[in-house]
């Protein structure tokens, strides 16, 4: 038995020859893929991956039309597995979602219940949105970073692309955790509010994308890269003897021209984070810790709240580089 309307609304994508069309429309229930868990919808976020799916060029989305939204948190209106009931606060995040499932822009959404994570105690749906998807990989980055050794009494950790919304959440975790924390933006706008969040010192744009030598000062005990491009070299050639980096994104772009030496000469590494196919039962768990351990400074605070009507700006926004913290969207009433 469903719990979901016949129609709902839901902010759609679809692709034309030339273009796409995008915006609120009537969604049909019977048009939701399958899935054992019925969820009513309450915030959803907005994030890179969102607004490609939400353009012509975008190349991610791989159905038409689609809703996007890769990440989303409500309230369970039916199930047909035991494990989740009505009334159940859940959330969700990677997989096929808003790319190849339908996605988090709508009232209404129909999930495979091994892609439900239940709510942590230590969040509200709000809190969990604001963390979201850029939040959940930031939170990778910093458990990785950690298992491979890096303590608090190794030194500063650096993180770039600080004021998006990988990390602006990359700073208060580590903050949380009793780093000291540095941020690389190119937005001295933005210091005074990753301040406020941990960062104890401030990198520009300039310092990490200059060209260098293939080694330089060791500086870094570890650091969270959501940029790539011209900026991860920087990052390799100034870790300390041993350090890692966690790769989370390419906001800068997908090429990686370095050398060897950093691996071969000082033992740094590269770890790469793949948010979309983690195991559930990792996923729940690190979750659980977002709400606990791991939960960054200034959750919910600053957050830019839109509903599914004002969905366009910060889509076209977050792939043009001028994302600041992360969009909330409110999609329930």
């Amino acid at each position: 038995m469903t719990g979901i309307p016949d129609t709902f609304r839901a902010y759609v994508v679809t692709r034309l020859d030339d273009r796409v069309e995008r915006g609120v429309a009537a969604f049909a229930a019977a048009d939701l893929p399958a899935g054992e868990v019925e969820v009513r919808i309450a915030w959803s976020g907005v994030n890179y991956k969102d607004g490609l799916a939400a353009r012509f060029d975008g190349k991610v989305a791989r159905i038409s039309p689609i809703i996007p939204g890769i990440d989303l948190a409500g309230e369970v209106v039916s199930s047909a597995d035991p494990a989740f009931r009505p009334g159940d606060l859940v959330l969700a995040n990677g997989y096929d979602l808003g790319v190849a499932h339908h996605g988090g822009y709508a009232e209404f959404e129909r999930l495979p219940t091994d892609w439900v994570v239940p709510l942590p105690a230590g969040l509200t749906t709000r809190e969990a949105m604001a963390i979201g998807t850029a939040g959940f990989t930031a939170a990778m980055g910093v458990a990785a970073l950690e298992e491979r050794g890096m303590t608090r009494a190794d030194g500063p950790v650096l993180v770039t692309g600080a004021s998006g919304g990988v990390g602006t959440v990359a700073i208060g975790i580590l903050a949380a955790r009793g780093y000291e924390v540095w941020a690389a933006t190119g937005k001295a706008e933005e210091h005074e509010r990753l301040a406020g969040l941990g960062a104890a010192g401030f990198l520009s744009r300039d310092e990490v994308t200059a060209d260098g030598r293939p080694l330089e000062s060791e500086r870094w005990a570890g650091a969270i890269d959501p940029v790539g491009g011209p900026t991860l070299p920087y990052v390799l050639r100034t870790l300390r003897r041993g350090a890692a980096v966690a790769s989370v994104g390419n906001a800068g772009g997908p090429t990686l021209a370095t050398t060897v030496f950093p691996f071969i000469l000082r033992g740094n590494a590269l770890l790469g984070m793949d948010s979309v196919a983690v195991p559930i039962a990792e996923r729940r768990a690190l979750w659980e810790r977002l709400g606990s351990d791991m939960r960054p400074i200034g959750l919910g605070e600053g957050l830019e709240e839109i509903t599914l009507d004002e969905l366009d700006g910060p889509l076209d926004a977050v792939v043009a580089g001028r994302a600041r913290g992360r969009w909330v969207v409110r999609v329930g009433a």
